[in-house]
Formats: C-alpha cells, structure tokens, sequence
C-alpha cells in the first residue's frame, strides 16, 4: 500500500512541478507522503494533547537541525512530547526535553529514509510547517562568558569528503589571511573547525587542512573553537556541542560552508554568509536559503556560490 501511494504521490509532484529534474519530484514525493503520514496523530496532537510522541534519530545533522529539532519543539510547545533519542553529545541540542537518551555513537546518512513519521525529512519545495517551530537556541545559551571587546564574526569551515568528492566547500588558507587581514581589527574572529574527535562523525571523512597550527602561528588574535574546548570542557562547558552552542549565541555574523555547519549557524539570528557551490546539493534547486534557511531563526541568509562571493557580500554587509 505504502509503495502505492508512494508512486501516486511521485505523479503528482510531475505535474505540479514539470520543470524540475527528472530525479527531484522523488524529494517533493516523500515530503507529500511525510504529510500524510501526520494524519494518524490529528486527535493525539490536537484533541487529547498527552505527552506520547518519541522521536529518535541519528542521521546526518543537517537534517536534525533542518527538521526534527523544529519538531520535537513543537511537540514540546505542543504539551506532546514524551521522549527524545539521538547520538552521543545532543543533550543540549534538545536542552527543552525531559527526558533525552543519548544512544547512538555514530551517525549513519541512510537513516534519515526511513523518517515518514516527521513531517518534513527531506528537500523539497513544498514544507509543511504547521509542526515545525524554530529552537530558540540564541534565547537560551546567550551567556557573559564569551564576551569579546569587539563583535564576533565566527568562521565556521569545514574540509571534508562531500558527495564522494574531495572538499568542495571549504575557505582555503588565502581566503582565511585576506579574512583576517581585512576584518581583524572590526572583528574578534572565533574559527571553528571540529575536530573528528570532537563531534558524532557520519559518512563524510574528515581530511586535515593544517590551517589550525597556521592560525596559532600566524595570527595569534583569532580564537580557536578548539583552544576554548581545552580551556573550558569539563569545567564550564560539558561537550563540543554545548561550547558551539554558547559561543554562537553570543555571535551575530557568521562565515559557513554548506551542510550541517550553514545550518547550526543558521540558527542563531543575525546575518549569516553560506558559501555552498550550486554544482552540487539540493539546496539550490530548492531555494532553500530563500525559504527554509531564514526560519531556522530570522536569520538573514546570504549565498556565496564560490570564496569570492564570501569576500562580496563581507564587503556589502559586514
């Protein structure tokens, strides 16, 4: 039956969006069918309103932030969440959560397939936000210790495999020294590049860039993530997480690169530069960073499609 309605509802996203790739209507398929799915729980969700809803997960986490966070907040603004499960150091990603288990070690990208039961799992132009409420992550974890005499302006990179490919969206070594070199004395520049240690790892290796040693060496002014995560944890801070989570609450401008590192700085209000190459993910065919991006937070999205665009729109608005 699952199958049929599957095949019924692919027909349908062909005809409402003829324009689109032949292999995209399967993403506004499986966001049809996630709608559907919510109609088992109409008297759960809006007429007894217990909390019964347990939510577990541990695939990537660009879609945990993207779409099961927002859920699970509904629910617990909503009076029906019962239970949160994920991987290893998410507590204070589901800080509004009773009661949370941290069960898995790793995260595994194909486990979000099997997610029917949140209402949006997936790409699509046509989201459903009637149980998708923004995390208020900034509220929260806004604190007096990473306090700078000047703004911060975070640079959340990355540098690891992405569809397969070598690193595709990173900020090099010449871009970080033009950074610096332009912004230094406007801005405390905090960079954050996680260790593999540091985070729940998922199919995308993480390769070395060298640039921490660079930075420690060559401009000693800009703090390293990784220098407050040895100073702070355990004492002040319990994880990686929770130190990402305090720092960026304190922040308004952010530099980051697509995946789960634009959309955890996407969460936090402000402006937000995300450097995402249109050769490659979904994002663009969606207009995503015109429509689901800004509600992570209010946050003003700004997409670079390649280093020299992060340098355009640093000029413009920065």
């Amino acid at each position: 039956m699952q199958q049929l309605v599957l095949k019924s509802l692919y027909v349908v996203a062909r005809l409402k969006y003829p324009n689109l790739r032949k292999d995209l209507p399967y993403f506004v398929r499986d966001n049809y069918y996630c709608k559907l799915v919510q109609g088992r729980y109409v008297v759960q969700d809006y007429v007894l309103k217990k909390p019964y809803k347990v939510i577990s997960y541990h695939g990537e986490f660009d879609q945990e932030l993207r779409y099961v966070l927002p859920f699970a907040y509904w629910h617990h603004l909503n009076g029906t969440l019962q239970k949160t499960i994920g991987a290893k150091n998410t507590s204070d990603f589901y800080f509004f959560s009773s009661n949370h288990e941290e069960r898995f070690d790793k995260r595994v990208w194909t486990e979000s397939y099997a997610h029917y039961d949140v209402p949006n799992m997936t790409h699509s132009n046509s989201y459903s936000f009637r149980k998708w409420a923004p995390v208020p992550f900034k509220e929260h974890y806004r604190n007096e210790v990473f306090v700078f005499d000047k703004p911060i302006l975070l640079i959340a990179n990355k540098y690891n495999i992405e569809w397969d490919q070598p690193p595709i969206n990173f900020l090099d070594i010449p871009t970080l020294e033009q950074i610096i070199q332009q912004y230094g004395d406007r801005y405390q520049i905090v960079y954050n590049r996680p260790l593999p240690t540091q985070i729940v790892q998922d199919n995308s290796e993480t390769l070395q860039l060298n640039e921490h040693e660079w930075l420690r060496k060559n401009h000693p002014g800009v703090i390293l993530m990784d220098d407050l995560y040895q100073q702070y944890c355990p004492s002040l801070v319990r994880n990686y997480n929770h130190l990402q989570l305090m720092v960026y609450a304190n922040c308004n401008h952010f530099i980051s690169m697509h995946g789960g590192t634009a959309a955890l700085a996407s969460c936090f209000g402000g402006n937000n530069i995300i450097l995402s190459d249109p050769n490659w993910g979904m994002e663009h065919h969606f207009n995503e960073y015109a429509t689901l991006f800004p509600k992570l937070s209010g946050a003003t999205i700004l997409h670079a499609r390649n280093r020299a665009e992060v340098l355009t729109y640093l000029a413009d608005k920065y």
